[in-house]
């Protein structure tokens, strides 16, 4: 079933639970999550990182992949564009067929990311897409540029932000940081500022860099409001680690059988998360 993220998350709101949203960029990455989602009758999210789909699947190519695929599913999946930065990118997506966008425009100030998110929340309806925005600011773990305190979510500027645009998700920054943490490091996140943004917004809320998090960080962030959560590097690595695996085994291994296994061995992770989410069974 090929939707859009709004439903998903409106149920995931009010059942306190959270729907994962896994980065792909191909139909290899796409149908893992797909058919791990299908394994465990989760609702899913095919995000798209506007780097990927600019340097390797366009939205005209990938967009109807994914909805081929997931109208072979009996899940329900939304393909969504991940931190889309740039209008015209975000638009011709909706326009390919995307079933969801997520702009961010943290890099401008609050008067100017509640401008730019507006624009494509009004757009956006002509094709009942859903829209997901970003307030506050996330750090890096590349250059040790993690989130700091002045990055975190204001949760007024919050509850201004998502009233002014009318998005139908909201990702906040309370602790996490984009890309592979150092080994054994576990990122320490703000409950309180999440509760209070929860209390305030009363709206699905997202955690953006969910991998290498820590189980209890993901799952306190579900039972504090969380309902969407990104994870892209720790399936990146999956998908590596298979393939790394496979060649120590078989260093003549035919290309064909080792992508097959790697799209096997990487639902492992994905299921996973789902089960943290608590999102297994939860699809219509």
């Amino acid at each position: 079933m090929y939707v859009s993220m709004k439903g998903m998350l409106q149920r995931a709101n009010e059942g306190n639970y959270a729907v994962m949203a896994i980065n792909c960029f191909n139909i290899e990455t796409a149908r893992a999550v797909i058919n791990a989602a299908q394994e465990l009758r989760a609702p899913i999210i095919v995000n798209i990182v506007q780097e990927h789909m600019v340097n390797h699947c366009d939205s005209a190519l990938i967009a109807p992949i994914v909805k081929l695929l997931a109208n072979r599913a009996s899940v329900e999946i939304a393909l969504n564009f991940d931190h889309g930065e740039d209008v015209g990118l975000l638009k011709k997506a909706l326009q390919d067929g995307y079933s969801s966008v997520m702009v961010d425009a943290s890099r401008y100030d609050l008067e100017g990311n509640i401008r730019m998110t507006r624009e494509i929340v009004d757009f956006a309806k002509q094709f009942d897409a859903s829209v997901e925005g970003e307030i506050g600011c996330m750090g890096a773990s590349a250059g040790d540029n993690f989130t700091n305190e002045d990055m975190k979510t204001n949760p007024q500027q919050a509850l201004r932000f998502a009233q002014e645009t009318g998005v139908d998700a909201l990702a906040i920054s309370f602790g996490s940081s984009h890309g592979n943490y150092p080994k054994g490091y576990v990122p320490e996140f703000d409950f309180e500022r999440l509760k209070e943004i929860k209390a305030l917004t009363n709206m699905p809320l997202v955690l953006h860099g969910g991998s290498g998090s820590g189980d209890q960080n993901i799952e306190n962030c579900v039972q504090y409001g969380i309902n969407k959560i990104n994870v892209g590097c720790d399936f990146m690595n999956a998908n590596v680690a298979s393939i790394k695996q496979q060649l120590a085994k078989d260093p003549d291994i035919n290309y064909w059988v080792m992508m097959h296994q790697v799209e096997k061995d990487s639902q492992e992770i994905i299921k996973h998360y789902i089960k943290l989410s608590k999102s297994q069974g939860k699809s219509l």
